[in-house]
């Protein structure tokens, strides 16, 4: 039984406290199927989400099976189903693998057989069985409403809150929703709560909840609806909602209130009766006050383990990064076509750089002539050097930016919805890291060997090449910790972007910064640390050209190291502060 006593829902706006969910009182036994309508506006949703947990509620008191939510804890994952208003699957992955890894995400199952039973009977009881090969892109709306209801039902939730499931679909499909969700709160004592905008179909419901401005205006039987607010249609009741304030609906709400309960209880008890809803006797005894406090569910199913939902995401992601050819072509483009710019300029550094005679010159001249020969060699091949390296160093840069811009940020509403559902952020975050940290090492690797191969690298081929990793990890984990900030992958992206382009210029590697300027801007800039790193592991004679070229001093590889190893661990601690906080729309 679920049960709210006057729950409010106030935000801050304009240095004043505004009620969005205003004293809300009422009780929903078990096996019920109530509406949540109103106008637009008038706090449908946000009464979900405070019923759910997302919302904390400002004022008054929730219960579940006799449970004081407010001071005892939310409902468990598997106590409870959200199904919003947006998709909630993967457009590459088909029906049957976006309930599968609903399943594996939710449910601690004991063996194969226990698996495919939950999702074999998930998609019967939704009516997907007949599409479970096709992918979520391809599903008509409502095909896409049945699948996000699959993905709830996989945990078994004895509380299901639908969230403007029938919004955008056509007469025939709206219907078949509402009584699907009819059919589901008929099952085990499922409650079945669903907010919507339409009036439509009202007849398969056990009893409607009007809003009004956020206050209850009406919670009765469907028959008495239009009785009640002295309209002859159901579409004309929120136009005459309109006609008083909602202070006054609910006061005079407060007056008939009992009498219409009465009529609720009365079909429900006839419904029992004539055997078409089923209430479990340990339901029954919950709901009068008969059992035991906070009695828990023995079959209620069990979270995985981190290691199972880790492995589940890190599947699926390569499964979806696999399927998405735009993505694999454009990572194909960025591995070939980089490291083949890159060469394009390696003549240049593999010019010879002269010595100076052992010989002492005698002869002014030959003396200058000399000087000005070893010194034009060591501008041309350290200038050349000094840049490779640094155009390196901006390209993997760019590929870090490319990787995970908008790896969180681009399905934060399916994170989130995973994340109620019982998903832990360090498996997700472990999973984004594990997927990323192969992307680093194979461009890392492919633009070191490529390019050492058509101009060899003049040092320690093994050092620069850990830099490299090192600032593509380090920018693959800034942007990661970008995306999982960021409430849209538009704000990501575009962030990540400028984080990039202010590499080149701030590094230094091409006009040495003002002493003031670069002592404030250098511990934050990872393409300085992966240069000055190359650069020292370069052999001596080139190392000396390099010096002779540039004004920025450098650092050595130990510093380099620790600066670029601190990156990736604040980019991975700003990341874990991300996915952890809550960013529902």
């Amino acid at each position: 039984m679920l049960e709210l006593k006057e729950v409010s829902f106030t935000i801050r706006k304009d240095g004043e406290e505004v009620p969005l969910v205003d004293r809300v009182s009422l009780l929903v036994p078990k096996g019920h199927f109530m509406a949540i309508v109103g106008p637009s506006g008038c706090g449908k949703t946000t009464l979900l989400k405070t019923i759910a947990g997302l919302n904390p509620e400002s004022a008054g008191t929730l219960f579940w099976d006799a449970r004081n939510l407010s001071q005892e804890g939310d409902f468990s994952p598997s106590e409870i189903g959200y199904v919003p208003q947006f998709s909630i699957a993967y457009d590459p992955l088909t029906v049957d693998e976006s309930v599968e890894a609903a399943t594996r995400l939710r449910v601690r199952c004991r063996n194969t057989e226990e698996l495919d039973h939950r999702i074999d009977q998930v998609l019967e009881e939704t009516g997907l069985s007949p599409i479970s090969d096709r992918q979520v892109k391809v599903l008509s709306g409502g095909q896409k409403r049945r699948l996000g209801l699959a993905m709830e039902l996989v945990s078994d939730p004895k509380l299901l809150l639908c969230d403007e499931v029938t919004s955008g679909l056509d007469p025939r499909s709206e219907r078949e929703i509402v009584r699907l969700l009819h059919d589901l709160s008929r099952k085990d004592g499922r409650i079945v709560l669903s907010v919507t905008h339409s009036l439509a179909h009202l007849e398969l419901y056990d009893s409607i909840l009007v809003l009004h401005e956020g206050k209850v205006a009406f919670h009765g039987p469907p028959d008495q609806l239009t009785h009640y607010f002295s309209v002859t249609d159901t579409e004309e009741v929120y136009p005459r909602l309109a006609t008083q304030p909602a202070e006054r609906w609910h006061e005079s709400w407060q007056k008939h209130r009992e009498s219409y309960q009465r009529m609720v209880r009365k079909n429900r008890s006839r419904l029992i009766a004539s055997g078409e809803l089923h209430v479990p006797p340990e339901h029954a005894a919950v709901e009068s006050g008969d059992s035991e406090k906070d009695r828990p569910d023995p079959d209620a199913p069990e979270l995985p383990g981190f290691f199972s939902q880790f492995a589940t995401l890190l599947s699926r992601r390569w499964r979806i990064f696999f399927r998405d050819r735009g993505q694999v072509f454009l990572q194909l483009a960025i591995i070939l076509c980089f490291p083949i710019l890159v060469t394009i300029f390696s003549d240049k550094a593999s010019g010879n750089i002269r010595r100076y005679s052992d010989v002492r010159q005698t002869d002014i001249a030959a003396a200058i002539q000399e000087q000005q020969s070893v010194r034009g060699d060591q501008a041309k091949v350290g200038s050349a050097i000094s840049g490779i390296i640094m155009f390196q160093v901006v390209l993997l840069s760019l590929m870090g930016s490319n990787n995970s811009a908008r790896e969180i940020a681009g399905e934060r509403p399916i994170y989130e919805k995973e994340k109620f559902g019982g998903l832990r952020p360090t498996a997700y975050l472990a999973s984004k890291v594990a997927f990323l940290a192969c992307l680093v090492i194979g461009q890392s690797l492919w633009m070191a060997f490529f390019v050492n191969f058509f101009g060899t690298f003049r040092g320690n081929f093994i050092e620069h090449a850990g830099f490299l990793l090192l600032v593509n990890a380090s920018m693959t984990g800034i942007c990661l910790a970008i995306s999982s900030l960021m409430r849209t992958a538009e704000q990501a992206s575009l962030l990540s972007i400028y984080l990039v382009g202010f590499q080149l210029p701030l590094s230094g590697a091409v006009l040495a910064l003002p002493e003031n300027i670069e002592a404030f801007t250098r511990p934050f800039i990872s393409a300085y640390w992966a240069w000055s790193g190359s650069v020292e592991a370069l052999q001596t004679q080139v190392h000396d050209a390099v010096k002779s070229v540039i004004d920025t001093s450098l650092s050595p590889q130990s510093a380099c190291l620790y600066a670029l190893g601190a990156h990736i661990a604040v980019a991975l601690i700003a990341a874990w502060a991300g996915v952890r906080r809550p960013q529902w729309d």
